[in-house]
């Protein structure tokens, strides 16, 4: 019999089911002597697991593969734009910050003294 090679994911789940059953009594699908048991405790797991690498366990896993594309792969063409769309797109952002957002003004140093004058007297 062929040896199926499993992720540790699908190996984990198999497990799993398999100990759950084990321990709600379902029949052992390997004989194993009773000093083996007592060996490993009567662990419904380790037992799963003496299963699983002999092959005898009745599960399958359906892996699917990936779908193939024909023919050859293109690389999309980047689109060319002209020097007046540029121009045009950047006026169109210039503006429309300019509408939307406040335009500082300089600072003088003028102010910013009154300011730290205005500071300095109120405390």
């Amino acid at each position: 019999m062929e040896k199926t090679v499993f992720t540790k994911y699908e190996r984990a789940r198999i497990l799993g089911a398999r100990a759950l059953q084990i321990a709600m009594n379902a029949p052992l699908l390997v004989k194993i002597s009773k000093g083996d048991l007592e060996k490993i405790n009567f662990d419904a797991l380790k037992i799963a697991e003496i299963e699983l690498n002999s092959n005898v366990l009745p599960i399958s896993i359906k892996k699917p593969l990936p779908k193939k594309k024909e023919g050859k792969l293109k690389r999309p063409k980047p689109e060319k734009v002209s020097d007046r769309r540029k121009e045009s797109s950047e006026d169109k952002i210039e503006k429309e910050i300019i509408e939307e957002g406040e335009i500082m003004e300089l600072a003088n140093p003028e102010d910013e003294s009154e300011d730290i004058e205005n500071t300095t007297s109120n405390e």
